[in-house]
């Protein structure tokens, strides 16, 4: 869905695709409170396991943000949403997540999580203001394999 306002550029949305890995990563990487480290294989297994649910925003053939989506059968999963600089306060974000949101409920998929470092108050603060809200009931471990 592009942006509808005549004073903002137009953007369009479309599938997160294994070719778009270098884009994405140097957007992630280059946003506030986003730490991505997926190795390119993983991205494109990522990809290949639940298509059409990663989600990238382009204004013209430049890339304005990225959401990479999953699930695991039972429950949704957002990482490293990102919108770049120049193109925030335009509803790009939101736009990525309810496309991808709106793929998840095509499958099946009732609840979704997203993960924020601790500290990204600005992550906070949006995800509340679309009505997500805190589990403050768990504690994440992890063990890496």
């Amino acid at each position: 869905m592009p942006s509808k306002s005549s004073s903002q550029p137009s953007y369009n949305l479309s599938e997160l695709l294994a070719v778009d890995y270098d884009l994405v990563m140097t957007l992630w990487n280059s946003a506030p409170g986003v730490r991505a480290s997926e190795p390119r294989a993983e991205f494109a297994r990522i990809l290949l396991r639940n298509p059409g649910l990663s989600t990238v925003a382009r204004v013209g053939n430049e890339l304005a943000g990225a959401v990479l989506c999953c699930h695991d059968g039972r429950r949704g999963y957002l990482y490293h949403l990102a919108v770049a600089e120049k193109f925030r306060r335009q509803g790009i974000a939101r736009a990525l997540v309810d496309r991808s949101l709106s793929g998840l409920q095509k499958v099946g998929i009732s609840r979704c999580t997203i993960f924020l470092v601790a500290d990204n108050a600005q992550g906070k603060t949006f995800w509340q203001e679309l009505g997500w809200f805190e589990r403050t009931d768990l504690i994440a471990f992890a063990k890496d394999l």
